[in-house]
């Protein structure tokens, strides 16, 4: 059984592959300066299907690799069907958590780490730590986390207006800090590590008919922790079919931050 909150629907793994694009674009400087080049071994923590595993996979080519580690069995095998069917010969998979990868320490040339802390309240810095344990010295540590509290959907349907609000509660609810992107540096320093860069945006994109937000996904265990109901999730439902035939198409806003983050030589 999946551990997942937001349950791995096809369409939830379109929205990955997307939101993967997408990053690999708006980062390409932050990757490099990482160390995400050509030769490098990279750890991706918190791989999910596998979407950013498979696009750092070709970035480090047939020199380099990249392991993919997650706590859920169902992403792992979501993740080994995305490097089988894209037929990369360079990358792997297997279950772990972040605090707990059981990667060799000091055998990284990168640990990244992509929207997993907001989902781990109270120990982000147990996993931050646990990662700068990874890499070897003078190898980076790469964290990508959100402020969810920022994110905005223009325009949009009244009967959506309350969905970003349910899901911060959501989190909240469960312990998570939904703002745990401002925290990156932070995090980062407190375990040892040097930042070199620490940076935020926004993610703004067209959302094209079908996609539907990390919110829908997670509209189950929303309900099962009793921050919504099931007439919640019908609203919702709704609003987001009536979306996907609307002409004029809304955009998202998604605050994004990420910190570049050294471990010393010594």
């Amino acid at each position: 059984m999946s551990t997942y909150t937001l349950r791995l629907s096809e369409p939830e793994r379109a929205r990955y592959r997307m939101m993967a694009q997408s990053a690999r674009q708006a980062e390409a400087d932050l990757w490099r300066a990482a160390g995400i080049v050509e030769g490098a071994h990279v750890a991706d923590v918190g791989c999910g299907p596998g979407a950013v595993l498979a696009l750092i996979a070709e970035d480090v080519g047939p020199s380099g690799y990249v392991t993919g580690v997650d706590s859920d069995a169902e992403a792992v095998a979501a993740a080994q069907s995305e490097i089988v069917s894209t037929g990369l010969r360079n990358a792997a998979v297997r279950v772990g958590t972040a605090q707990a990868t059981g990667l060799e320490p000091a055998s990284l040339d990168v640990a990244v780490l992509r929207h997993v802390l907001a989902h781990n309240g109270g120990i982000e810095h147990e996993i931050v730590g646990h990662l700068a344990t990874l890499v070897r010295p003078g190898g980076a540590v790469y964290l990508v986390d959100v402020d969810l509290t920022a994110t905005r959907l223009r325009p949009v349907p009244p009967e959506l207006a309350d969905l970003v609000e349910a899901y911060v509660g959501f989190h909240r609810h469960l312990g998570n800090d939904p703002q745990v992107g401002l925290r990156l540096a932070d995090l980062a320093t407190d375990v040892g590590l040097v930042i070199e860069d620490f940076r935020g945006w926004y993610t703004i994109m067209e959302v094209p008919p079908g996609l539907r937000p990390p919110a829908w996904a997670a509209r189950d265990a929303m309900v099962d922790s009793g921050v919504i109901s099931r007439a919640d999730v019908e609203r919702w439902g709704s609003a987001l079919q009536r979306l996907d035939d609307e002409p004029q198409r809304p955009r998202m806003f998604a605050a994004m931050f990420a910190a570049v983050c050294r471990r010393p030589d010594s």
